[in-house]
């Protein structure tokens, strides 16, 4: 026998309980009643935000891409290199596979998940809900972990300490950038209710 579930019906992720969602003013959370376990929340002014932090990380990945990422000062002699250089240079070096993995990890991945979650979040602001969002929204999630804009910059950061006692190392803008397109991403992440995209649009949403 098949049992159909009420839509607002929410499983804990910590002790299975099935229960209702209640409902969330902006701001506020709901927690299981069992265990007391995290369940959902509705942040304010979700689609908004999330839509302006994304594009916000768009523009930062724009900077981080044009300009330099880092140089190094030495003897009077200035050397600076961006990020698709580097992975030029690599290339060019022979470490084809290190090249491959930068460019993915670097440049490509997280491209590919600033330009899916736009295709989520644009319809969802002009009021168009879509029966294929969700799947495409778990597209976009299991693309997210191959994104290592943070691990690379750890990594740079850790080779730029060894080099700098031989050379003055100079941090471009568009170490910056990426620094803050990490910021920015993990903020549209938790700005962003997973919810919208089963809800149907607001009235007069898309006018």
């Amino acid at each position: 026998m098949s049992l159909t579930l009420p839509a607002q019906t929410l499983a804990c992720h910590e002790c299975d309980l099935l229960q209702t969602e209640p409902a969330l003013a902006p701001g506020q959370t709901a927690r299981c009643v069992r265990c007391g376990a995290f369940l959902a929340r509705n942040p304010p002014d979700s689609l908004d935000r999330t839509l302006a932090l994304t594009l916000t990380a768009a523009i930062l990945y724009v900077i981080a891409n044009a300009w330099p990422l880092v140089g190094l000062e030495m003897q009077g002699r200035r050397v600076e290199v961006t990020l698709i250089g580097a992975v030029q240079a690599l290339w060019s070096e022979g470490m084809t596979p290190v090249a491959a993995l930068v460019f993915g990890t670097a440049l490509l991945f997280p491209l590919l998940e600033l330009a899916m979650i736009l295709v989520v979040l644009i319809p969802l602001r002009l009021g168009r809900v879509s029966p294929r969002m969700a799947p495409f929204f778990r597209l976009v999630r299991s693309v997210q972990p191959w994104g290592m804009v943070e691990v690379f910059l750890l990594g740079m950061l850790v080779s730029l300490v060894k080099l700098s006692h031989m050379a003055t190392v100079l941090l471009g803008p568009a170490f910056w950038a990426m620094a803050a397109l990490i910021l920015t991403v993990t903020l549209a992440g938790r700005a962003f209710d997973t919810r919208l995209l089963w809800q149907a649009p607001p009235a007069g949403a898309g006018a």
